[in-house]
């Protein structure tokens, strides 16, 4: 099998089933967990959206220009609260009308510890397994993108908006209530709350009584010690596959962010 790598696509269940895009393919890696698999990267990088190929992967996968015209890759999607639609120099309109411009989800989960983030609702649950969370909260539902970043930065005064990866790959955090959290945190923001509802049309920001979300990830062993496959450096990984959380796939050998190297072209042998 080969192909350029995409982020790993997952179903939510009992525990999450894994599966690895390698080109037109698409690799269940749940059966694969204690065995040895293997996949060796070409040289070769395609960029995600124009398909050209490319010396240097920017921004998940894309060539330089495609990197400074894409909206997908301008820093207001890593900062929402930056949106600059509404001054008219959204690189694409249209994209943004459809990603940025639709309901969006403020969370709470249990990484690598609380954290507080953002979504939008056809990313439920699938932004939580990416990020390796154990437990999530829906807290608000508001419309649109860059009003999730502006709740998110106030809570993030109180609580983190990043995860440690390295804790998170180490084992998963004892449960939490994120519920009685959320209701510690909510009063600390009310005057944001309250600033934003009145730049807001009535119900932009819907507070929300949802249920925690569980999730339990494939591993049969977490590493006590965390060593990165790099693919820029060296091209082969290999090793018994010992588990699989976030976009990390867990060997005894070390572990590999998948993400990081979408585009990437590789040849996986089973």
């Amino acid at each position: 099998m080969s192909g350029t790598l995409s982020k790993m696509r997952s179903e939510h269940g009992a525990t999450v089933q894994y599966y690895l895009p390698v080109g037109d393919n698409q690799l269940h890696l749940n059966p694969y967990l204690g065995k040895t698999l293997s996949f060796t990267h070409t040289g070769n990088i395609y960029c995600d959206a124009c398909g050209k190929k490319t010396k240097k992967s920017y921004s998940q996968g894309h060539c330089f220009p495609c990197m400074k015209k894409l909206a997908r890759c301008d820093m207001c999607i890593m900062k929402p609260e930056t949106c600059h639609f509404a001054q008219g120099t959204c690189r694409e309109p249209e994209w943004a009308e459809q990603f940025c411009m639709t309901d969006h989800f403020i969370y709470l989960s249990n990484t690598s510890a609380l954290k507080v983030g953002i979504t939008r609702h056809s990313q439920i649950p699938t932004r939580w397994i990416d990020q390796g969370a154990t437990q999530a909260l829906p807290i608000f539902k508001v419309s649109s993108r860059k009003l999730s970043g502006l709740i998110e930065v106030a809570l993030a005064k109180h609580v983190a908006d990043k995860t440690n990866w390295r804790a998170m790959l180490k084992g998963d955090n004892a449960p939490l209530d994120l519920r009685a959290l959320a209701d510690e945190l909510i009063p600390e923001i009310e005057s944001t709350l309250a600033e934003l509802s009145a730049d807001y049309p009535d119900g932009a920001i819907e507070p929300l009584n949802a249920d925690i979300v569980d999730i339990r990830y494939p591993v049969l062993e977490y590493p006590s010690k965390i060593s990165s496959f790099n693919l820029d450096k060296a091209p082969e990984v290999s090793g018994t596959l010992l588990g699989i959380k976030g976009q990390y796939l867990i060997f005894d050998t070390g572990v590999i962010n998948v993400r990081k190297f979408s585009s990437y072209e590789v040849e996986v042998v089973q």
